[in-house]
């Protein structure tokens, strides 16, 4: 399944959630710092629901490396994060991961501690589906 498929089942599955996509992708600056995902990989999005807004990173974990794609999911949400702290505070960063990663990978010890220690909210989505399975705050 490439990348771009990943994002698609996301979006989707926030739809069918009652999300509205306010923008896709989610670019934000500060400054001459521009952050944005690179649009045929991953993407950061914006949505909005009963007043709530929230922005998504999806990523699929398909390299053979899931340590390295962790970390380089975790480098980006947090630079996303501090930069929404800065332009947009009432807007909730979720780091969107495929079920099957985080019932297995996502269940280690060390990445239940980053979890913690970082403050990652996730959202568990099943791509085949396209639905949201869970929702980690």
């Amino acid at each position: 399944m490439a990348k771009d498929l990943f994002h698609h089942a996301v979006k989707t599955a926030l739809i069918k959630d009652g999300w509205n996509i306010t923008s896709d992708p989610l670019t934000i600056r500060i400054d001459r710092i521009k952050l944005e995902v690179d649009l045929a990989a991953e993407k950061v999005f914006a949505a909005e629901k009963n007043g709530q807004k929230i922005a998504v990173e999806v990523k699929g974990f398909i390299n053979p490396s899931v340590i390295n794609d962790f970390h380089a999911a975790l480098g980006r949400f947090l630079n996303y994060r501090l930069a929404l702290q800065m332009t947009d505070s009432s807007r909730i960063l979720y780091l969107a991961v495929p079920v099957d990663i985080f019932n297995t990978f996502f269940q280690e010890r060390f990445i239940q501690a980053a979890i913690v220690q970082y403050d990652l909210k996730i959202l568990v989505y099943e791509p085949n589906a396209e639905e949201i399975a869970e929702w980690k705050n």
